[in-house]
């Protein structure tokens, strides 16, 4: 990957949810929303430094933060470190 974050940013790639409910339905991807998880693939040289994020934290950020870019063909959302709700353990 070509892309390193800078200023308090982070990249994160998102979590896909689940598209099947528990009896065995499939949800369509119109009917869900983006999901708010993801895993922490790099981070700027200032988060590095002050935060405690660091690559391949799974985290939980807010819904409708951060800018979507597409490297590589992937899908990734770059994100403000104080968009960062917390890590999930």
């Amino acid at each position: 990957m070509a892309f390193k974050p800078l200023g308090k940013r982070v990249l994160v790639e998102r979590i896909e949810e689940e598209k099947k409910t528990s009896s065995g339905l499939i949800i369509p991807d119109n009917a869900t929303e983006k999901p708010s998880i993801g895993v922490i693939k790099e981070l700027s040289k200032e988060v590095e430094k002050e935060d405690e994020l660091k690559k391949g934290d799974k985290v939980l950020f807010g819904k409708y933060k951060g800018n979507e870019v597409k490297i590589d063909n992937q899908d990734f959302i770059v994100l403000e470190s104080e968009d960062i709700l917390g890590i999930i353990k």
